[in-house]
């Protein structure tokens, strides 16, 4: 038996034309799921980086409200803080939480008997359960707040490091006014 001769693969115009559309829809999905995944990365850049943060609490500083471990979703484009609002804020290049007690024009004291006055009055604050001491030799009372100066106090009052210790808060150094807290045990 004489071997047949095979001729080369000679493609038809249709099939040629047909793989090259195939290269360049696979060319084109290609384009599209990068420029889709460029554009997923600038929309989480701008939602955490600039309008919103995520922060673990390092402490209990703020317990029993937050705990040490708890994630703090925190809005940084609101300049409009008022008493009570808990917010991220750095001093001295560390990162602390706490719980605004009074503001710019506020007068604040820290008296002997671990209370807390503001504008001469003793605040009463009824989810908070731990009395004020007051941290010797940090800061002296009263202090008169300046327009851009918060003072800012933790939950857990006993030994937390805040305004107490390094003085009022400048609003340039808050991050941000925590609006949500996710809990660990819940993760």
């Amino acid at each position: 038996m004489a071997k047949k001769k095979r001729l080369p693969d000679v493609d038809t115009p249709e099939a040629v034309i047909t793989a090259r559309r195939r290269r360049l829809a696979n060319r084109q999905e290609i384009n599209s799921f990068f420029s889709r995944l460029v554009l997923l990365v600038l929309l989480f850049w701008i939602l955490f980086g600039v309008v919103f943060g995520i922060k673990p609490m390092p402490n209990e500083d703020m317990a029993p409200r937050i705990s040490a471990g708890d994630l703090m979703l925190f809005y940084r484009l609101d300049k409009k803080l008022g008493n009570s609002d808990v917010v991220v804020f750095k001093k001295d290049g560390k990162w602390y939480t706490g719980r605004i007690v009074a503001r710019g024009g506020d007068s604040v004291e820290v008296t002997e008997d671990s209370e807390l006055k503001v504008n001469g009055s003793i605040v009463i604050e009824n989810d908070i359960y731990y009395k004020t001491p007051k941290y010797d030799d940090y800061v002296s009372y009263p202090l008169t707040l300046a327009d851009d100066e918060y003072f800012i106090l933790c939950d857990y009052r006993e030994g937390a490091k805040d305004s107490r210790y390094f003085g009022p808060v400048r609003e340039k150094e808050i991050r941000g006014k925590v609006i949500t807290v996710i809990r660990r045990s819940g993760l």
